[in-house]
């Protein structure tokens, strides 16, 4: 039990001496890792702040989805595969801060790099810039449909052939003129106030939500110049179901892996992290995960609940089609583009980062490069953004190839491969079942919408 294990990064030149996993969960931090966190920290971010960071790459485009997914799964099968994805989440963090100590390493790119080479390097890097790209361009989307829609309700009158009433245009700009200067910051922490700004924002939207299920009647109904159009005749529309299944329900867990996926910002902040060590960082990971399923959880049954099987797959679009100029609703869309915006410039950094890391690891740090490569993720999501018709496209690929990679595949395997712990120990029976269960999820997802598309 006292012997020790060590393994040469050809990288960067470390000799890293792993301790046996009862050691590694000590609260210390190793030499090497201790050296380089206080290295990219300075003076460090707080607590408060992590946290806010971290619910801020959870929470995003995700939580319009989640009432869709409950009305494909019901009440409770919805629960219990919610919490069974938290939880997993929260789970994989704790294994991927158990190998960061191990290898004294603070990238999930030289996690791969130590479990299987310069390949496993590549294939995490790539995996990375494809699902923050992915994430990025849906977010994007959602300003592009949502924002014009949202500044005309404040309107009086035509004004639909105005600038400001184009979504490309509007895009275009906002992405000029507030995410990549924001993604331009050169560290993480910088945006730890715009992500606390972004967390009022979806607690207003979840309020709102919960508030507004008591102001749209069901069976629905549309109203158009005092004239009421019923488009439900069936009260049995209007109860909940605790369980159902449809084809729709093969974008359940892929839309919640994507709602949940923090890991590409996780050894990030935990660089930035004010006296970082792995209990510290695991403490903030909960916090933000309890908080952002709370505020998913209460989004999806009360939106859910208000519209029941007629809920749009982008929960917004249905308070703009029965609720027209309602001034709360109004407020609160444009509070939610904001907190979806905020959230853009924070998923640039890990991307950013895989890029740096895939091609120019052994070059030092430079401005030039860091603007050029922003530059260019930034025209690429934005052109994703304009031509990718429908968000839950993006979800349900993005979600069941990269986002279970990253939450569930990569973390199970790497530690399957890095830890010296006997197979039949706890946490490595733990990894076996979070590689196994994201295989089969990924794989099972992607053909059900594979067969999905074909038949339409």
């Amino acid at each position: 039990m006292e012997a020790s294990w060590g393994s040469v990064n050809a990288e960067r030149g470390w000799y890293v001496s792993a301790q046996q996993p009862e050691e590694a969960e000590a609260e210390e931090l190793s030499p090497l890792l201790s050296n380089e966190l206080h290295r990219q920290r300075s003076p460090g971010v707080s607590f408060g702040l992590s946290v806010f960071n971290l619910m801020n790459a959870i929470m995003g485009s995700g939580i319009l989805g989640l009432a869709f997914i409950m009305a494909n799964t019901g009440i409770l099968g919805f629960s219990f595969l919610l919490l069974t994805v938290a939880l997993l989440a929260s789970y994989s963090v704790h294994l991927l801060l158990s190998m960061c100590i191990q290898t004294a390493v603070t990238s999930y790119e030289d996690l791969g790099l130590f479990a299987f080479g310069l390949p496993g390097k590549v294939v995490v890097a790539g995996t990375i810039i494809i699902q923050n790209i992915g994430a990025m361009s849906s977010y994007l989307l959602i300003i592009k449909t949502e924002f014009p829609a949202a500044i005309a309700e404040f309107l009086t009158g035509d004004y639909s052939r105005y600038w400001y009433l184009d979504g490309q245009t509007l895009l275009i700009i906002i992405c000029v003129g507030i995410v990549f200067p924001l993604a331009l910051l050169p560290k993480i922490g910088f945006l730890g106030y715009t992500s606390s700004l972004s967390f009022f924002f979806m607690m207003f939207f979840a309020l709102v939500v919960v508030i507004k299920k008591w102001s749209i009647p069901c069976p629905l109904t549309l109203n158009y110049v005092e004239k009421c159009f019923q488009i439900s005749n069936a009260t049995d529309d209007c109860k909940p179901k605790l369980f159902h299944f449809s084809k729709e329900s093969a974008y359940a867990l892929p839309t919640m892996a994507f709602s949940f996926l923090c890991h590409t910002s996780i050894l990030p902040i935990y660089c930035e992290l004010q006296s970082p060590s792995k209990k510290r960082m695991q403490n903030v990971t909960n916090t933000a995960i309890a908080l952002s399923f709370l505020i998913y959880f209460i989004s999806a049954l009360f939106g859910y609940l208000t519209f029941y099987d007629k809920v749009e797959s982008e929960l917004l679009k249905g308070y703009s089609k029965y609720l027209p100029h309602d001034v709360v609703v109004m407020t609160v869309k444009l509070c939610m583009l904001f907190a979806v915006l905020l959230t853009v410039p924070l998923i640039h950094f890990p991307a950013r980062k895989a890029v740096m890391m895939m091609f120019f690891s052994n070059f030092p740090f430079s401005w030039i490069r860091h603007f050029l490569i922003t530059l260019a993720l930034n025209i690429i999501i934005v052109l994703l953004a304009i031509y990718v018709p429908d968000i839950r496209n993006v979800f349900g690929v993005v979600g069941a190839s990269t986002s279970t990679c990253l939450i569930f595949i990569f973390p199970g395997l790497f530690y399957l491969k890095l830890s010296r712990e006997d197979f039949l120990s706890w946490k490595k029976f733990g990894a076996f079942v979070l590689l196994i269960f994201g295989i089969l999820v990924g794989n099972f997802s992607l053909a059900l919408i594979i067969f999905d598309w074909i038949n339409k």
